[in-house]
Formats: structure tokens, C-alpha cells, sequence
């Protein structure tokens, strides 16, 4: 079976590159299928993005171009594209989708994003969603995403699959000190450490986590918050003045962006993650805290139900809510135990459910589940 995969991968790196990165590099699913890729992205920095609209028509052509190609002369059975759910995005992917339907391709879509019913009431969206959709089979996170596209693809053409990440050598948290056996560690910090690790984008709730922690500053609980991430449509400069005005200096570092070792550094550093998003589907980043034993307090945003278990492996808060934010994370920085049971926790539902490995072996399943599909309408066509 020959698919092609045209998805985004490295770089720039973002949630949905990561992903399509792991699938052109999975041994598994490289040698299930006859595979060929080519990147949809036409932003080579994410600093780029919506930016440099002449170097990214340059890449627009290009990618078309090796669209036409793999149309002419790899001629695949099955085209898996990742394309985004709204916006000029989703009109660039629009013209790809159209394109291979021409060929009469059978598509399979892989969604990272969601945005769908939001658009779908203006008659220009709603046109191009029927003629993307027709006859497509749709590959979502989870099933609290299945409204987003509901009114263009029936169920039994829908097939989930959570995303994974590669397992990462994660030392003890343990902290070290001198211990009656010899053995060294280091001395815990004073105050609880709060890693909160995305772009700066305020649908992140950037700002709103500054407002909760301003909360518990005020009830004179100690703790500090390391906040990572690269410049989004907020800049370190103006999150600085934010944290300055809320009187937070010395509470809050605007770390930049970490990578590799740095970024592990920082997740072993820390007892508490928290990520109070109004606009995420399945981010990576709550899988990598699960991995590292960290609980999490985030919000029940997109798929991030399925992910955090409220109560169990951490906290999931109304969007927006600085004061019920606030005091979730009071509760984590007052019990250690209960922060050490709830990143337990989460480590056992990282290592059942999001594996790199699970993740491989059911996007395995689904293309089979497609070509299947395909082959028996092809036997049903001759008959």
C-alpha cells in the first residue's frame, strides 16, 4: 500500500511538527506502507509565521509542485494530510486537498487543531468544507473533538488516536542530601517550583496565570514560577511589565525558550506544572509533565480531559478563572504527598496510553482500517 504523507514536520517545531516529525521517522510505520512525505509548512521559524508572505509563496509553489509529482509518478493508494481547521491555514491546505482530489485519491486527515463548527456558518467555509470532507476519513485526538466536525463527517469515518511522545531517561525527583547511607542529594529548594513551558500566546492564559499567582502571593505563600517558551502575540518584554505591575518580581522568571537538556532540567527542577489554556487540543507538553511525574493543573480544554484525570493526576479548572486557578495551586504548594501522588499518577497513565510505541501501532491500525476500506468500495465497484 503507498500512502503519502503530507504533513508537517521539523521546522519549525511546534505541537502538530513534533507529531509528524515521529511519524516520518517511525520504523513501524515505514515498514507497514510503501511511504513518501512532504512538509506542509511553509514557515521556516515559528517567529515566521504570518510573517514573510513573499518566502512563503515561494515554498507554496514548491510544495505544490512535489504534490503534482507524487501525483504523476509515486501514485499513492492513500494521501494523509494534516491540514489546519480554519483561517488562511486552512484556505493554503484547501487548494492541496483539491488538488489531489482531482487525481480521485482516497484522503485520510489528521486534525491538530480545531475550528471547524466555528466557521462552518459562513457560506465560503461551509462550501469548502463539504468538498474537503467528501468521502475523507478524519483522524481526531479524542472524542471531545468529534463536534468540530461533526456536520461534515459521519462517525463511522471517524478513528481516534491520542498522541505520543518518546520516553526520555527521567532521573529521581528526589532531591539530593547527605544521607546515612553516603549517598549524596541535592538540598530541596525553599519554595515550590511552578514550570509553566509554551509559546507566550495569551490563549495560553499567560496573563491569567500572572493574576492567580498574584493571588497567592497576596495569602503569603512562598513559591516561584519559571514560565518557558518562545515569543508568541505576547513578548517577553511586555510579560515582564505584566509581572512587574502585579508585583511579582523576584516570583516570576521569563525564561525564554529551553531545549534538549535545558528543557529537561527545568521539568526535573519543578514540583508543579500548570498550563490554564482556553484554546488546545492535545498539547504535547502535559505529556512530557505526566512523563516526568509532575502534577498538572490545566483546564478541560480540547482533549485535556483525556489526559488529566481531575483529582487523580492533578487539576482541571474553569478557563479564565484566575481565583479557581489560584487555588488549586495553593493546594498543591501547602501538600507535597498529595503533589508526589498525583505525578505518580499521571507517570502510569503516560506509560498505558501515551507511549510513542501506542501511538505507532494505532496510527498502523487506522491506515490498514483505510486501505481496507478503500480496497473492499474498489471490490464493491467491480461487482
Amino acid at each position: 500500500m503507498k500512502i503519502l504523507f503530507i504533513l508537517h514536520y521539523p521546522p519549525p517545531v511546534h505541537g502538530s511538527s513534533l507529531v509528524g516529525g515521529f511519524i516520518k521517522e517511525s520504523r513501524l510505520i515505514n515498514e507497514s506502507f510503501d511511504c513518501r512525505y512532504i512538509n506542509l509548512g511553509t514557515s521556516a521559524t515559528v517567529e515566521e509565521i504570518g510573517k514573510n508572505l513573499a518566502g512563503k509563496l515561494l515554498r507554496y509553489l514548491k510544495l505544490i509542485w512535489q504534490v503534482k509529482k507524487a501525483m504523476l509518478f509515486f501514485i499513492p493508494d492513500i494521501c494523509y494530510l494534516t491540514i489546519s481547521s480554519k483561517g488562511a491555514g486552512f484556505y493554503k491546505d484547501a487548494l492541496i486537498v483539491l488538488f489531489v482530489r482531482l487525481f480521485g485519491i482516497k484522503r485520510i486527515f489528521h486534525f491538530h487543531n480545531k475550528g471547524v463548527r466555528i466557521n462552518q456558518g459562513k457560506v465560503f467555509d461551509n462550501l469548502l468544507y463539504r468538498l474537503i470532507f467528501k468521502n475523507a476519513d478524519v483522524i481526531l485526538l479524542s472524542k471531545y473533538l468529534y463536534p468540530d466536525v461533526q456536520k461534515y463527517v459521519p462517525e463511522s469515518r471517524i478513528h481516534y488516536c491520542p498522541n505520543g511522545i518518546p520516553d526520555v531517561q527521567v532521573e529521581s525527583r528526589k532531591s539530593k542530601v547527605e544521607s546515612k547511607s553516603g549517598e549524596h542529594f541535592l538540598a530541596p529548594p525553599v519554595a515550590p517550583q511552578i514550570l509553566f513551558l509554551s509559546h507566550l500566546i495569551e490563549s495560553k492564559g499567560v496573563f491569567m496565570l500572572v493574576e492567580a499567582l498574584n493571588i497567592i502571593k497576596e495569602r503569603g505563600l512562598s513559591f516561584h514560577c519559571t514560565m518557558i517558551g518562545g515569543e508568541g502575540d505576547v513578548t517577553e518584554d511586555q510579560m515582564r511589565k505584566k509581572i512587574e505591575k502585579s508585583g511579582l518580581i523576584g516570583y516570576i522568571d521569563v525564561a525564554g525558550k529551553k531545549y534538549g537538556e535545558e528543557k529537561q532540567k527545568a521539568f526535573r527542577r519543578a514540583d508543579i506544572f500548570v498550563h490554564p489554556t482556553f484554546n488546545d487540543c492535545l498539547p504535547l507538553v502535559l505529556l512530557e509533565a505526566m512523563q516526568n511525574s509532575l502534577p498538572i493543573v490545566s483546564t478541560p480544554e480540547g482533549a485535556i480531559s483525556d489526559v488529566i484525570e481531575d483529582g487523580i493526576s492533578g487539576f482541571l479548572v474553569p478557563q479564565r478563572d484566575a481565583p479557581a486557578l489560584a487555588e488549586k495551586l495553593e493546594v498543591l504548594i501547602k501538600e507535597p504527598d498529595l503533589r508526589h501522588k498525583m505525578g505518580s499518577a499521571g507517570r502510569v497513565k503516560y506509560d498505558s496510553q501515551f507511549t510513542l510505541e501506542r501511538f505507532e501501532r494505532r496510527m498502523v491500525e487506522i491506515l490498514n482500517q483505510v486501505a481496507e476500506k478503500k480496497t473492499s468500495g474498489v471490490r464493491k465497484a467491480h461487482v
